[in-house]
């Protein structure tokens, strides 16, 4: 996942009850779990992707706060969107022998001989907001071996709920002209999430065309150019699936200027697609609860170094609904 996708993550089914996981023994942590046993002050890190991004800085915000509730001192490193400044602060933090390290990794594939080496040296590490291994080859469920945990949304679940808000949206009795607003090409939520959106679809026998698919890499600005240009070639369009809110509300600004009548769905329940949501400038999002991410991280590493409850390589999750004008007061937006 790139610094960009994690800023505008917005990342059913799986999704449809509390935050769960499938824990296990992982022998190697037991020099760390004994370490806990003995009551020792605990020093747990973060690397987080980008502090200047709000959804990755409420990830933070929410590992900074259940630190404190649970003693446990917090060491945040900031990899400012740079993947070698990321490996560098994950040796840091190996070098100060933190009793564990929540890693929100900006590069899936390189993040892999990160965590190795922290196993190797009996640190247990749990992946926050995007998956460790490659997408191409491992499903998010599958979750890296090496790893403690992964704690995210699952982007498949909610692409397949922005479809179902675009289900109410379309036209009934013809075929509906649909868009789709990508991320920047090469990260595991843009097939993700387009791959639940079109289940949601196909499960229903929907009438649809994909006219027209372009990257708005997850930024306001180039989705309102994206828009531009595919209203342009199809002036007809319907929807947009936009993969993230803030290139929903970018689209947005592109309909208005081309006096299309096109619906717009995103993904991510930001403040300011909540706003846009309200005013009536989009008309669905998915809601993302980033803090929650950063609490469960932590709660997760916590339990597994504390001997409270173990965990090898879980998938912990949690609810992510669909959000139109009618229940916003469902989803409080949190970046």
């Amino acid at each position: 996942m790139s610094v960009l996708a994690v800023a505008c993550m917005a990342v059913g089914g799986l999704l449809a009850g509390p935050a769960s996981a499938t824990p296990g023994e992982m022998p190697a942590r037991a020099a760390v779990s004994r370490r806990a046993g003995r009551h020792a002050a605990l020093r747990f890190g973060l690397s987080s992707a980008g502090l200047s991004y709000p959804f990755a800085a409420a990830i933070a915000q929410g590992f900074q706060q259940q630190a404190a509730l649970a003693g446990v001192d917090a060491i945040v490193l900031d990899a400012q969107g740079k993947v070698q400044k990321q490996a560098n602060d994950l040796d840091d933090l190996l070098a100060q022998h933190v009793a564990g390290i929540v890693l929100m990794p900006l590069d899936s594939v390189v993040a892999q001989s990160w965590v190795a080496r922290a196993s190797a040296a009996a640190i247990p590490v749990v992946a926050v907001g995007s998956q460790v291994g490659d997408p191409k080859t491992r499903p998010l469920h599958q979750v890296y071996p090496e790893l403690t945990a992964l704690v995210t949304q699952d982007e498949v679940v909610a692409g397949r709920e922005a479809g179902r808000l675009a289900l109410t949206l379309l036209p009934r009795g013809r075929e509906a002209r649909i868009a789709i607003i990508e991320g920047a090409p090469g990260f595991p939520e843009v097939l993700q999430r387009a791959a639940g959106f079109r289940q949601a679809l196909d499960a229903t026998h929907a009438r649809y065309r994909i006219v027209a698919s372009q990257p708005g890499n997850w930024t306001a600005d180039d989705a309102d150019t994206a828009c531009q240009n595919i209203l342009a070639a199809h002036p007809d369009v319907d929807l947009f699936f936009n993969e993230a809110d803030d290139m929903a509300v970018g689209c947005a600004r592109a309909v208005r200027s081309a006096g299309s009548h096109a619906r717009l769905v995103g993904i991510g329940g930001s403040r300011l697609a909540i706003v846009s949501l309200e005013a009536g400038r989009i008309d669905g999002t998915v809601c993302y609860e980033p803090r929650k991410l950063g609490a469960l991280a932590f709660d997760a590493l916590y339990d597994d170094v504390a001997g409270h409850k173990p965990l090898h390589a879980a998938f912990i999750t949690y609810r992510t609904p669909g959000i139109t004008r009618r229940n916003v007061g469902a989803c409080s937006a949190q970046w």
